[in-house]
């Protein structure tokens, strides 16, 4: 392996932003060859923790994926760096596209002949996060049962990653699919904003989002991981055992600079959170410690 090669493994969410990001840090840095690789986050983490990948970099648009399945063994740190937020996307010829509306749209997706996608919990914080949404809804609207109908519901349209939902919006094999904003945003795609009680976006809402949970597979087989309700935040770190540690100090740098990474994170639909507090604070690295605070 080159001493100038560096790999990241990615949130798919993370795609459109990380190429420019990529591009802009060549630029710079053209001795560094970037090897980007784009999944799932539970996905990522599991090519470390399963199939002892190497890599340099894990982004992940759940900072507890990073947490839960890669602290402590492989890395002892993470930076908390960009939010987000669930939104219900659709396109030019979904069906009722004129009526459904923030009060009515689980009424729409249950309907016979409308088809919705969204992806796999146990591969993706997208999908899991769409679980979360779902029974926030259910509480939201106060139906009883609406979130195990819906999850019931096309079954067929689960994907790996929420990124692999646009292909079937596009060829219309779907009406409604449950996205990221940021993904919408980065694909022109007409969306509708879901209440901030359903969206897990309003970081002021944490103790209502952690009223509900969703079980995912966890680092081995029949240990579930459980995920409680959260605002979204993505998160960042470098392996213990990272091939090119020069390359990635100077990449993560780049990323997670206002003016730089960060500013096209912001461009792409992703807010940027540095620097957010952590309860790993003490374990980042010097240089980067400005990039996050103490967790109160």
């Amino acid at each position: 392996m080159s001493s100038q090669e560096l790999i990241i493994f990615h949130a798919g969410s993370l795609s459109v932003p990380f190429q420019e990001i990529a591009d802009s840090f060549k630029q710079a840095h053209p001795d560094i060859e970037l090897k980007m690789e784009a999944a799932g986050s539970v996905d990522c983490a599991r090519k470390i923790t399963e199939l002892n990948r190497r890599c340099d970099i894990m982004a992940s648009a759940d900072y507890r994926v990073i947490d839960k399945l890669l602290i402590p063994k492989y890395t002892d740190w993470l930076i908390r760096f960009a939010a987000n937020e669930m939104v219900l996307v659709y396109h030019e010829k979904s069906r009722y596209r004129e009526e459904i509306n923030q009060q009515n749209w689980p009424d729409y997706l249950l309907r016979d002949g409308v088809y919705y996608g969204r992806s796999n919990p146990d591969s993706d914080p997208c999908g899991y996060r769409t679980v979360l949404s779902l029974r926030l809804a259910e509480q939201y609207y106060d139906k009883s049962g609406m979130a195990s109908q819906l999850l019931a519901k096309d079954r067929r349209f689960i994907r790996p990653k929420e990124t692999d939902l646009l292909a079937l919006l596009e060829s219309g094999a779907l009406d409604y699919a449950f996205l990221y904003r940021s993904v919408a945003e980065q694909h022109d795609l007409p969306y509708l904003e879901l209440p901030e009680r359903i969206n897990l976006g309003n970081p002021e809402l944490e103790d209502h989002y952690s009223g509900v949970s969703v079980e995912i597979a966890g680092k081995e087989p029949g240990d579930p991981v459980v995920m409680k309700g959260e605002p979204m935040v993505y998160g960042v770190t470098m392996l213990r055992d990272a091939p090119n540690v020069e390359a990635a100090r100077a990449f993560l740098s780049f990323l997670l600079q206002g003016d730089k990474g960060m500013a096209i994170m912001e461009k792409n639909g992703q807010p940027s959170l540095v620097p957010a507090p952590g309860h790993h604070y003490s374990n980042i690295p010097e240089d980067f410690r400005s990039f996050a605070r103490p967790a109160s």
